[in-house]
């Protein structure tokens, strides 16, 4: 999400609306729209591959296929999206050794690209993604409409911001856009063209405070936005994850797979884990997926063994009506299901 972090130190959260008195993003001149529900440092993943926009026929298909699942991921609160790519090995660039593939496939790009402009909040697309054919049809693209894309009517303890090239009151500090008609300064010296996190200031002489891009959710419980992630492989979502300890519950979705109220049969208990992974196949399953992933194939996982990768195999709508489900429909779908996994309300 943010680009720049603070080094961690402790911070009393914002639980006085105190008085305001109308400075730039305070109390009085939005109502807050959005509630927190309890700080939290368990996160919620979801992988989709590459191969859900491999067969669109044109650019405004592939387009509006990322767009749906930059909804599902805002709409359910998920924390982290990994695109990975499971064409085969033919498909990918020539010239490039498999251990050293990176992943960076047409599609790959594409999706990575357009995730992450949808999750920037608006008004600092324009600096931050230049013109580029990728986004040709980004009319096209849904509005996201997160917390942390702000309304001018809204109130929130911290902010999206961006860096901009102008001198600070006073000669030191770094002036920052909020989206806001005022910008705010803040002490630290921080490069132009920099997203970073602001915790808000409790009253209108306090100055606004860089802090960790997580702290929304782990200080306030603040779904803020996703962070985006593209794998070279199946296997390279789980060994490459950002999280020290990586995930520790993973589930996989298949046609194949056990229905939800017999994988997790106790519907009223919350699952246990710090870190959840959520995996969708495309058009051709997540055994596809398998069999073009080399260091799968080394380990003797695929076809009816790409399970055995999963604490969980599911089958999220066993019984459907029509031949096969899209994966953007799919998501909808599981994590409707799965939510209840969860969801503290």
């Amino acid at each position: 999400m943010s680009n720049w972090e603070p080094q961690s130190k402790k911070r009393r959260l914002d639980t006085d609306p105190g008085n305001s008195n109308g400075y730039p993003g305070s109390r009085e001149t939005g109502r807050e729209r959005f509630r927190p529900t309890v700080p939290r440092d368990w996160t919620v993943s979801i992988a989709v591959p590459t191969s859900i926009i491999a067969d669109c026929v044109t650019r405004e298909q592939r387009t509006t296929t990322v767009g749906r699942v930059a909804r599902a991921m805002a709409i359910f609160s998920v924390d982290e999206v990994v695109v990975f790519d499971d064409s085969p090995v033919e498909k990918r660039p020539a010239n490039v050794d498999p251990d050293a593939y990176t992943g960076d496939t047409d599609e790959g790009h594409f999706m990575e690209h357009l995730l992450t402009y949808l999750e920037t909040p608006p008004f600092m697309r324009k600096v931050l993604f230049p013109l580029h054919p990728n986004l040709r049809s980004q009319g096209l693209l849904p509005s996201l409409d997160m917390p942390h894309h702000p309304h001018k009517d809204e109130w929130l303890p911290y902010r999206e911001g961006l860096t901009v090239d102008a001198a600070a009151k006073g000669g030191k500090g770094t002036v920052v856009d909020i989206g806001m008609p005022e910008t705010v300064t803040i002490t630290e010296s921080i490069p132009p063209k920099t997203r970073l996190t602001l915790k808000m200031p409790d009253d209108p002489y306090g100055k606004a405070e860089p802090v960790h891009p997580a702290a929304p959710r782990t200080e306030a419980g603040y779904f803020w936005g996703f962070t985006v992630r593209r794998a070279k492989s199946l296997s390279d979502v789980f060994t490459g994850s950002a999280y020290e300890d990586g995930y520790d519950l993973s589930i996989g979705t298949s046609e194949r797979g056990l229905p939800l109220s017999k994988a997790f049969p106790n519907h009223q208990e919350h699952a246990a884990f710090n870190h959840m992974l959520i995996v969708f196949g495309g058009p051709r399953g997540l055994e596809f997926a398998a069999m073009n992933d080399s260091e799968l194939g080394q380990m003797g996982i695929a076809g009816a063994r790409t399970k055995e990768l999963f604490d969980h195999w599911v089958n999220v709508l066993p019984n459907q009506g029509t031949r096969g489900i899209r994966t953007d429909e799919a998501l909808l779908i599981a994590l409707t299901g799965l939510r209840r996994l969860w969801d503290t309300s």
